[in-house]
């Protein structure tokens, strides 16, 4: 008999009034508005500006959520579109469900479409999001807790997660799966933050470790899990997925720290300061047509070494003594 272990709630939904409050969909938002302020945070410490993070993410939350949800439906399709089952469910995100390779993909779709609207580089908006987006995961991961999904494999460990007789499972004790998940995308994060301040990371190499990191974690978690999934070669889809993502993010820095080592230098163009002094943009100001009139005189001036008359006006005083002397020394 286990005397310990981690009890799940009964509901996964609060009711404010007339409100349900879900669980699952305010571990997403949570987590959503804590990776924005901490992407800001570190955003802004690399040159850019306050709030750019939160515009971009404007346009790669609501992708993200689109591609995670695609992601879900289209790899456990049969829990949709199997006979017996309704495919309007497929439409019901609030329920859980979201694939994070989904999520990451589509939402890089719509964060490269923000940075070309104001013309900063997807790669350093990216390594500032990192760290805070492994932070949202470990805080969305306990929706899956509210939901009593994604569990391991039976344990009677002191950390074991209690769950509840419900469809599609059997009440027992299992291994918490979100809380190893939410903690090692905890560590992911501060590995990202570390090595970005040790290595100064720059040209997507931080969001690069970040993958990495997080796929490293997800393949041996996801072997431990027991629910439903698809098979290839004896491994689970996901474990394939994490494998795959996996080398191309380690491949990516190893390639990225030859051809672009270092970091960016400005990572935000300042397009509201005024052009410069001097500029294409400006006109000619007083400097330049006083360093054009002196050009002028110097080029006067090497044309004839010999005379001391400013160029473009009549005789001196000197130049006019001088020639008096010169018709009085040949009258005498």
């Amino acid at each position: 008999m286990n005397l310990a272990f981690i009890p799940s709630p009964s509901t996964g939904v609060i009711e404010l009034g007339p409100i349900p409050l879900r669980g699952y969909a305010f571990c997403i938002i949570i987590g959503v508005f804590v990776a924005v302020w901490f992407g800001n945070k570190r955003w802004v410490a690399r040159g850019g500006k306050a709030g750019t993070v939160a515009d971009v993410a404007v346009w790669a939350v609501p992708f993200g959520l689109v591609g995670g949800r695609l992601y879900h439906v289209i790899t456990d399709y049969q829990l949709y579109f199997s006979d017996g089952e309704n495919w309007v469910d497929a439409f019901k995100i609030w329920e859980g469900g979201l694939g994070i390779w989904g999520a990451i993909a589509f939402g890089a779709v719509g964060a490269w479409i923000a940075c070309r609207r104001r013309g900063i580089p997807l790669p350093a908006w990216a390594d500032a999001l990192a760290p805070g987006i492994a932070i949202a995961q470990a805080i969305g991961r306990w929706g899956n807790w509210f939901n009593q999904e994604l569990y391991g494999k039976p344990t009677d460990l002191p950390w074991a997660l209690e769950i509840s007789e419900g469809p599609n499972r059997v009440a027992g004790t299992y291994h918490p799966t979100f809380l190893y998940e939410s903690l090692w995308c905890i560590g992911v994060a501060l590995l990202v933050i570390w090595a970005d301040r040790r290595f100064k990371l720059g040209h997507g190499r931080a969001f690069a470790l970040y993958v990495a990191g997080y796929c490293a974690g997800r393949g041996w978690i996801e072997y431990m899990r027991v629910d439903e999934a698809h098979h290839i070669l004896g491994l689970r889809l996901n474990v394939w997925t994490a494998i795959i993502v996996f080398v191309l993010a380690v491949v990516y820095i190893v390639i990225s720290a030859k051809i672009r080592p270092g970091r960016e230098e400005i990572v935000e163009p300042d397009r509201d300061a005024a052009p410069a002094k001097g500029s294409d943009t400006d006109g000619p100001d007083e400097d330049d047509a006083a360093k054009a009139d002196a050009d002028e005189q110097d080029a006067g001036a090497k044309k004839d070494p010999l005379s001391k008359d400013e160029p473009g006006k009549g005789p001196t005083a000197e130049s006019a003594e001088a020639a008096g002397a010169a018709g009085a020394a040949e009258k005498s």
